[in-house]
């Protein structure tokens, strides 16, 4: 079968397009024939070596790229009884997806209604199940509550904005460009606005009267952390669940208590994706709204075996504002 693996890490000049035998599943796992891929920035940070000593995510070299994918089960594992061959499914945190085939446990797959197509379940899983915990398991917003979102016309921001209204949350929102804020406004932020070298929070107070807001989901990292602690009310949370622009090295948390007495957390999807059931829930209520209109996901690349590098040198570059899948096959 063809797949994309690396054997050291590096630029996108590091992705190899090999042959390589068809896998079989173990005891616990389902081999599923791939439809599509999902592109996200952790298959670049595999890429680039971000994980080679991670603990919840211990993928190692030599490996197959594509952490997140659709398609149909083929064969199943001798433990397996909960799902079947002939099953679309779609999965995420399993590496492997660039491939015609991959090996999954059974634990991270989840099944798909019958009217998601596999591009726009590979497009979803991922991002799908990541702004879900954030909101429900990390943040616990509800209406009348609010929240800041940054990065708000990526793939995970778009997402959060929209979950967030629906569940009658204020959103404040911050882009580094107004191509981009318009994206937000467009997916239903309330207010946005440009990181302006920080400023961002001195606005955000300005709109809350002074107050804050309950919840900052920071995915930028090192030039945003900081700034998201002022603009959080006395006693609220800040979720950096990505480091884009990279990592804050020098934080003292006595920081946290100076801003406000703040809570800040570092979670990471793995983590809450414990089980079958839970996989399968998140799963599901994305698609549900995903079927009912009330959330929309970009797919703004589409991409082959033969221009991956392409994909990756789009990402790095932030050029698409949407989600970008890789058709397998």
């Amino acid at each position: 079968m063809k797949a994309i693996r690396i054997e050291q890490y590096g630029g996108p000049e590091v992705l190899q397009r090999v042959e390589i035998a068809i896998p079989s599943p173990g005891p616990d796992d389902v081999l599923v024939k791939v439809a599509c891929a999902g592109i996200n920035f952790m298959d670049i940070h595999t890429r680039q070596g971000k994980y080679k000593v991670s603990r919840t995510y211990p993928v190692r070299l030599p490996c197959t790229l594509g952490m997140e994918g659709a398609g149909e089960i083929v064969a199943i594992g001798s433990n397996v009884n909960t799902l079947s061959v002939g099953d679309r499914v779609a999965w995420c945190i399993s590496w492997g997806a660039y491939a015609d085939y991959a090996v999954v446990p059974a634990a991270r797959v989840a099944r798909i209604p019958a009217a998601i197509a596999f591009d726009l379940a590979a497009a979803a899983i991922f991002q799908g199940s990541t702004a879900h915990y954030l909101l429900e398991d990390v943040a616990h917003l509800g209406a009348g509550s609010t929240c800041l979102v940054h990065a708000a016309s990526g793939g995970i921001g778009q997402l959060l904005v929209q979950l967030a209204k629906r569940r009658g949350v204020t959103v404040y929102a911050t882009t580094s460009s107004e191509a981009k804020a318009e994206v937000a406004r467009a997916h239903g932020a309330d207010h946005v606005m440009l990181y302006d070298e920080g400023r961002f929070a001195d606005h955000v107070r300005e709109a809350t009267g002074g107050r804050g807001v309950d919840v900052v989901f920071d995915a930028v990292g090192r030039t945003t952390l900081r700034d998201s602690f002022r603009a959080t009310r006395t006693r609220g949370l800040v979720v950096n669940y990505g480091s884009v622009a990279g990592s804050l090295n020098d934080l003292d948390p006595i920081e946290l208590g100076e801003a406000g007495s703040l809570f800040l957390t570092r979670p990471r999807l793995a983590d809450h994706l414990a089980d079958a059931g839970t996989v399968q829930r998140r799963a599901d209520e994305i698609f549900a709204a995903l079927l009912d209109g009330s959330l929309k996901i970009e797919i703004s690349g589409r991409y082959t075996f033969d221009d991956v590098e392409a994909a990756h040198e789009a990402l790095e570059a932030r050029r698409q504002l949407g989600k970008s899948v890789m058709t397998i096959g």
